[in-house]
């Protein structure tokens, strides 16, 4: 069997009886086990998805399946699916099994896709590479010796090995987007509040938001339809009507484009991604659409503002895994004190530690003011700045990630390298804009390249309508099949 690259193919050959939803899963698990040392996946459901696939099978005979059947697709490990074990990677809730699902697990079920695992992430989120997980590194099909990008590398590693059709992420800072970048996939990052948390280990309540990792706009443009809109679990969810965004894709009109000019004249840039950007700003040109170079000089606040305001997030939201309320505990302790102690410094790793750490200072007394309000000021500033550039323009593109991916190992002891790889992504994340990562091919050792598009909020149509036109092009089409 080929590889599978959107649902309308898929769904195709389970009508012409070319292809069941059994065999489709099937297929997908010798992938899976043929492909065990990428390391994508935490555990594969290999029960309750083959028991979905019969069902849907009958549903789809009987000509009363709904919008995702066909679709195969695998869940980040700190989306809770009820029956199922969550993790978020962190030996701090191994064994922990759902008692309830996902708002978007049950939206997923209710249009019968089928849930095939849970995928290896950086624990609790925490990480641009994989190498934070407790259950290991995941490696890049491209270059086994390069990570997959973080915090969702197991999900853009799943997507590019052809293990699943499609996966759930969550971007925090821009960690669907990163993996997807270097892992020569698309990577969604909705609006903040467009697709409900409900059910969503938090990381940083603020910022964290489920994404999608696919291998088609088109996946992309109807999984966003299915998992959008309200939902009375999450208070922070908008009641935005859902757009058509699949029957949206037909849209053709011509975009004002800007491009952040001081982004692609970072001396950190990779000169690779750098022409792979110039390359598809022409051909945008070509397609119709106005582009112009634009200042934007609050780049050197971006990373400094989001780590301080999702370390605070985050000691607040890790607290109550104390031992006691949530999590591991270790049963030699004599004294309530030492019982948080020693089960919080047993259950989580090293980054974790490190970000509570952080957060808990930014939030103390004589520095709340000096760092975590004084961000808060910034990320305001941020805001309204974006939100001036996207009066006049439609779309904002920059790089995705300063490089490619790079090897196992290299960055992971430089706390300081790994969070300034950031520094493309978090504007989105800072501003709660959507953002997508799209593939520009390879470079010479064989490894993705990408660009990201930004929107005004809930644009996800602008940006998915443009992203599949770009990437329908004949010419850009060769260049982003090499990157999968």
């Amino acid at each position: 069997m080929k590889k599978y690259n959107s649902l309308k193919e898929v769904q195709a050959l389970i009508e012409q009886k070319k292809l069941s939803l059994p065999e489709l899963l099937d297929y997908y698990f010798k992938q899976i086990e043929k492909h065990e040392h990428l390391n994508a996946f935490n555990e594969v459901f290999f029960y309750s998805a083959t028991h979905q696939a019969k069902l849907v099978q009958e549903k789809i005979t009987a000509g009363t399946a709904g919008r995702l059947a066909g679709m195969v697709i695998g869940i980040k490990d700190n989306i809770c699916y009820q029956d199922h074990q969550v993790t978020a990677s962190s030996k701090m809730l191994e064994g922990f099994v759902s008692p309830y699902s996902a708002t978007v697990v049950e939206r997923l079920i209710s249009e019968d896709a089928v849930i095939i695992g849970r995928l290896n992430c950086d624990e609790f989120a925490m990480g641009g590479s994989n190498e934070t997980s407790y259950y290991g590194v995941v490696k890049n099909a491209a270059d086994h010796e390069k990570v997959a990008g973080g915090s969702s590398g197991g999900s853009a590693v799943a997507v590019q090995a052809d293990l699943c059709l499609s996966a759930l992420g969550t971007d925090t800072g821009g960690s669907v987007r990163q993996p997807a970048a270097f892992c020569g996939c698309i990577g969604l990052k909705p609006t903040y509040g467009r697709i409900s948390r409900y059910g969503v280990i938090a990381y940083a309540s603020s910022f964290d938001q489920v994404g999608t990792i696919t291998s088609s706009v088109s996946d992309a443009a109807v999984l966003l339809e299915v998992l959008a809109g309200a939902d009375d679990h999450d208070s922070t969810v908008s009641k935005h009507v859902v757009p058509e965004y699949l029957e949206g894709l037909k849209s053709s009109a011509s975009k004002r484009i800007a491009v952040l000019k001081e982004t692609l004249e970072s001396e950190a840039l990779d000169t690779d991604i750098k022409e792979a950007i110039l390359k598809a700003i022409e051909e945008l040109k070509s397609q119709g659409h106005t582009v112009e170079y634009v200042s934007f000089d609050l780049l050197d606040y971006l990373v400094p503002a989001y780590y301080v305001l999702t370390t605070a997030e985050a000691s607040s939201n890790l607290s109550r895994y104390d031992g006691v309320h949530y999590g591991h505990r270790n049963l030699e302790a004599t004294s309530l004190n030492e019982l948080y102690k020693l089960s919080r410094a047993e259950g989580f790793g090293e980054e974790v530690k490190r970000r509570i750490l952080l957060g808990t200072f930014v939030l103390s007394a004589g520095y709340y003011d000096a760092y975590y309000q004084k961000a808060q000021q910034v990320r305001r500033l941020i805001r309204e700045k974006m939100e001036e550039m996207l009066s006049s323009f439609d779309i904002v593109i920059s790089p995705v990630t300063p490089t490619p991916a790079f090897k196992i190992g290299e960055n992971i002891d430089d706390p300081l390298v790994m969070y300034m790889a950031d520094i493309f992504t978090v504007l989105a994340s800072l501003t709660g804009i959507p953002a997508i990562a799209i593939p520009l091919g390879n470079n010479t050792n064989g490894l993705p390249l990408s660009m990201q598009l930004m929107a005004r909020h809930f644009g996800e149509q602008d940006l998915l309508s443009l992203s599949h036109a770009f990437l329908s092009n004949e010419n850009v089409g060769q260049l982003t099949n090499q990157a999968n």
